[in-house]
């Protein structure tokens, strides 16, 4: 049954956004601002660089589902657009807006902040579209938005990306990686029907189960880089050896373990150390 009732739409449109999705890229470009600084950023900056994050993210979440649409009517299709509460016609409408509203908002930051804003957008766009037929590369345009909005925060502030900015965006990037490949493992009869090229189709779940660990490892190694250059303090070496000893822990269970429950669990659990990672960063000034 398909409801047009304006309650209805107007739920359509916020499912559509996923705005925890956005609300948490959004504090991902404050973070990278109060790190920048060290200090808490000027209000202009700050809410212009979340309106930045906020409306790229959900333009990018309606992209995804309106190439999704097909796929949706079968494997979930209460969906909004697959259920026919958000159009087609809607849904591409409101993406355009909130791309004009985010590459707006970082304009009004400046130009720098507004090519990083350009390429983000466009490798998200192009991961819907088409990145996410193509594997592992698809992992690593994922992963590389999970990493910019630290880069998009410093630029915001400091016209400039800070050697503490550029380590822990490149510590996300590979931790999001291991994660994506990890998924892989979850999903390889799915993305094998669909001709997804995941490492774990191409290569087998063991092959990808040793390329997630050395992904979440190599993040571990690089997690002691701030504290040894003297960029960061105790506190953040204190924190992040908490999220160093779960990657490590996880690590060994996938390597263990590398059926598809055991994935998952791993895939959802990773989001505890990162989680942790992100505190560190926050504090790595204290």
């Amino acid at each position: 049954m398909t409801f047009r009732g304006p309650i209805y739409k107007t739920l359509g449109f916020i499912k559509l956004l996923r705005p925890v999705n956005c609300l948490m890229m959004g504090l991902a470009v404050a973070v990278g601002e109060f790190i920048a600084l060290g200090a808490m950023p000027p209000l202009s900056p700050l809410l212009l660089g979340i309106a930045t994050a906020f409306s790229l993210t959900a333009s990018s979440m309606v992209i995804n589902d309106y190439y999704d649409v097909e796929v949706d009517r079968i494997n979930a299709p209460t969906r909004p657009l697959p259920s026919g509460v958000v159009s087609l016609k809607e849904a591409k409408a409101l993406a355009i807006a909130l791309a004009f509203i985010g590459l707006l908002a970082a304009y009004m930051i400046s130009t720098e902040a507004l090519l990083i804003a350009i390429a983000a957008y466009a490798i998200s766009a192009s991961y819907s579209s088409k990145g996410k037929k193509t594997g592992f590369l698809g992992n690593v345009m994922v992963a590389s938005c999970v990493a910019v909005p630290f880069i998009f925060g410093s630029v915001a502030v400091v016209k400039a990306i800070t050697t503490l900015i550029a380590i822990f965006a490149l510590l996300s990037f590979l931790a999001s990686i291991g994660r994506e490949v990890t998924k892989g493992i979850v999903d390889v009869e799915g993305d094998s029907s669909k001709g997804i090229k995941t490492v774990a189709v191409l290569k087998g779940r063991k092959a990808a189960a040793q390329l997630a660990a050395s992904l979440y490892l190599s993040a571990v190694a690089l997690s002691i880089l701030p504290y040894a250059l003297g960029i960061a303090g105790i506190l953040y070496l204190s924190l992040v050896a908490i999220a160093d000893v779960g990657f490590v822990a996880l690590s060994i269970s996938i390597l263990r373990d590398y059926s598809r429950e055991n994935a998952l669990k791993v895939k959802n659990r990773a989001l505890i150390p990162m989680l942790i990672a992100l505190i560190s960063f926050l504090l790595s000034q204290a």
